[in-house]
């Protein structure tokens, strides 16, 4: 049953707006996302230290969305009445411990573990990032708040991984880890500080989470959420192997290509946050299209450095967004179960992550990259025409 107590209370005055916590989560969202795909740009070193294959090394991509896929739905029952600020808190310190894990540990098992606890971290952080948001900026401002945590994701790739790929040319691998374990460590202070109490929401409960798949056109608009992550992950995940066919390419021109990604993702995340809003409809099936077009890109312009430099800032941009439009769809669809939307789009998201890592890795040490990539053309099409399918289921629902 839907209750207005199921929303958070929030505040609608510019003047108690905080932005200390807004930039708090931001800096949150780019740390974990930081971590959780490090791997992709250290992928080669990495594989070479543990002494196991690219494909098995990106399993530690896999094994945190694996965790993420189970925690997402079932954090709020396991903490029904933590305060949200608590819980992040306590989620950014499971993060630096994986991350100081990682950094000494001896076999690819070993990691994999340390994995696990990240993957609740970032599940746990997405699942409560809309709650969050709306604690902080209000339901009206709510698309503008979810910019604020893609932010930190676009950031992630435009700084976080590539300079971690970058300090890994001069340091081992492992000391990145290090680096980002210590910094999540004392952001954790940070949330503590910054983030206004969030009460935990009414509306997390499995059978809550069944009964809003039943409203009409969200459960094929998550069917079609997790294809586009899909096929966006089954490229991204070894973007790094992509890379790596291009003639005359080395470490430095790697960094700067996924810099480039990066800055993509800025300017998406900034010029879709501002109307989003207002559009998330269209863009719900916009996007996807166009990604797809970059990721069969990848391949078709795999002669010309330039050519790729110009798809992978595009690929960027519209990946940054989608984040963006999925989380402000939710919001949006969803405004009486905050929590609920977002435990089922980071179960998509996680999902979705996990099948691609996976597959991939299979592929690709059996077949190689070009294969991974028209598979993640065709499940991003796939996904943009579910989306657009169940817009119209919503419009008849609403006729």
């Amino acid at each position: 049953m839907t209750t207005t107590a199921s929303i958070p209370a929030v505040t609608s005055s510019a003047e108690r707006l905080r932005y200390g916590g807004l930039v708090a989560v931001m800096l949150m969202s780019f740390l974990l996302v930081t971590a959780e795909f490090l791997p992709n740009g250290v992928l080669t070193e990495m594989a070479a230290s543990l002494g196991v294959t690219p494909g098995q090394a990106g399993q530690t991509v896999t094994v945190t969305a694996l965790v993420g896929l189970v925690v997402a739905p079932t954090v709020g029952l396991v903490f029904p009445r933590l305060d949200r600020r608590s819980l992040l808190v306590w989620m950014a310190l499971a993060a630096a411990v994986s991350n100081l894990v990682v950094a000494v540990a001896p076999s690819l098992v070993i990691v994999l573990l340390a994995r696990f606890l990240l993957g609740a971290a970032i599940s746990s952080f997405w699942s409560m990032s809309i709650t969050v948001a709306a604690r902080i900026a209000g339901p009206e401002r709510l698309g503008r708040a979810v910019m604020f945590t893609t932010a930190g994701a676009s950031l992630a790739t435009v700084l976080g991984v590539p300079v971690g790929v970058m300090l890994s040319e001069f340091v081992d691998w492992r000391m990145v880890f290090a680096l980002a374990g210590v910094a999540t460590a004392l952001l954790a202070i940070a949330l503590r500080s910054q983030l206004p109490t969030v009460p935990a929401a009414q509306a997390s409960s499995l059978g809550l989470l069944l009964d809003t798949l039943r409203r009409p056109g969200i459960a094929l608009g998550l069917v079609g959420h997790t294809l586009v992550v899909l096929g966006h992950f089954v490229a991204y995940t070894y973007v790094r192997l992509a890379l790596d066919r291009l003639p005359g390419v080395d470490g430095t021109a790697i960094v700067v290509l996924l810099a480039l990604f990066g800055v993509g993702g800025l300017v998406g995340n900034l010029v879709i946050g501002l109307v989003i809003d207002r559009t998330f409809a269209v863009l719900s099936v916009a996007v996807p299209v166009v990604i797809a077009a970059s990721v069969a890109s990848m391949i078709l312009f795999s002669g010309s450095i330039v050519g790729i430099g110009v798809v992978v800032m595009l690929w960027g941009a519209l990946f940054s967004s989608w984040l963006i439009v999925v989380n402000a769809w939710a919001g949006h669809r969803m405004p009486d179960r905050l929590e609920a939307g977002g435990s089922l789009v980071v179960v998509g998201f996680q999902g979705a992550i996990a099948i691609a890592a996976g597959i991939g890795g299979v592929l690709v040490d059996a077949v190689g990259v070009e294969l991974v990539y028209a598979l993640g053309t065709m499940a991003l099409l796939v996904g943009a025409l579910l989306f657009g399918i169940s817009n119209r289921a919503r419009r008849a629902s609403a006729a």
